[in-house]
């Protein structure tokens, strides 16, 4: 991960899923999330939902060195080609890239082996799950993707990594909400992983997929609503087009199906607070946050 290394001002050190990621020492640091961004067959990304956020997101990241971007998947439509990468992505969010950490989606795997997804993001991509610091906080990146036998190498390598890293505040993204009030509903593939972050005190989780903001209060990987549980926010608003929500869920506190725009975690000591911050309508900015609040950690 040498290039995301050097790109995020030397604070974070080179390393693959094989072994630890990470350092950044700032005692508080900002991350900017969103999935479900560029939609290629629009005809000028220069005008797109993309390059709405990505002006939010390079705002943020020009105010502050400690501030990274993270991807949750469906990065482009509608096959994660690395034409769509360079042509369509490249313009708008790719220009933050050396501050960008990914995590794959489904329509990168419309393309065998997500090969445009890798090639384009290199050695951040690691082996397509990864750990990193962030200030004081431990952060995984996990591909919801894979298959029963790499899905059990990766919830196996998962549970290594926090027993070996204990930490007081944890983070983690992948692309298939475990809860979902959305069209595609919750998807449970990752409730192993859920469970494994549950036990080692997470505080947070982010997902995409579902076109849309929805914040959940924190739960067990049952769905039950638990003091010491994990947030989830899903975040697919990073540009693409808005989709539906079917009936809310249980525990389901915030939902938004009518705008594009990224979430920033501010990530401190032992806290972190929350906005989701609206992009511009066709140039215009507005600076609406519709939803913000804080959290502790465990």
């Amino acid at each position: 991960m040498g290039g995301a290394a050097t790109g995020l001002l030397g604070l974070a050190l080179a390393a693959n899923a094989a072994g630890p990621v990470a350092l950044a020492h700032a005692q508080e640091y900002t991350v900017y999330a969103a999935g479900d961004i560029a939609w290629c067959d629009h005809p000028d990304p220069a005008w797109s939902g993309a390059a709405a956020t990505a002006k939010v997101v390079e705002t943020g990241l020009a105010a502050s060195p400690h501030a990274a971007v993270l991807l949750l998947g469906d990065i482009t439509y509608p096959r994660g080609r690395l034409r769509e990468f360079t042509e369509c992505y490249h313009p708008t969010w790719g220009r933050f890239k050396e501050r960008t950490w990914p995590s794959p989606g489904n329509h990168e795997y419309l393309t065998p082996g997500a090969r445009g997804y890798f090639d384009y993001f290199g050695s951040a991509a690691g082996a397509g799950y990864y750990r990193i610091k962030l200030g004081s906080w431990q952060v995984y990146s996990l591909d919801s993707n894979l298959a029963p036998g790499p899905a059990a190498a990766q919830l196996a390598w998962l549970k290594q990594e926090l027993a070996a890293n204990p930490s007081h505040c944890i983070l983690a993204y992948w692309h298939h909400p475990l809860y979902s009030s959305g069209g595609h509903g919750s998807i449970a593939r990752m409730a192993g992983a859920w469970r494994s972050l549950h036990d080692a005190g997470a505080e947070i989780v982010l997902s995409g997929h579902d076109h849309d903001y929805e914040r959940f209060a924190p739960q067990d990987a049952a769905g039950n609503r638990d003091a010491r549980g994990i947030r989830q926010f899903v975040v697919g608003t990073g540009g693409a087009y808005a989709t539906p929500f079917l009936l809310p869920l249980r525990n389901s506190e915030k939902r938004d199906n009518s705008r594009t725009g990224v979430l920033r975690l501010v990530l401190k000591e032992g806290a972190y607070e929350w906005a989701f911050l609206e992009a511009a309508y066709q140039g215009f900015p507005n600076g609406n946050a519709p939803d913000r609040g804080e959290g502790n950690c465990h």
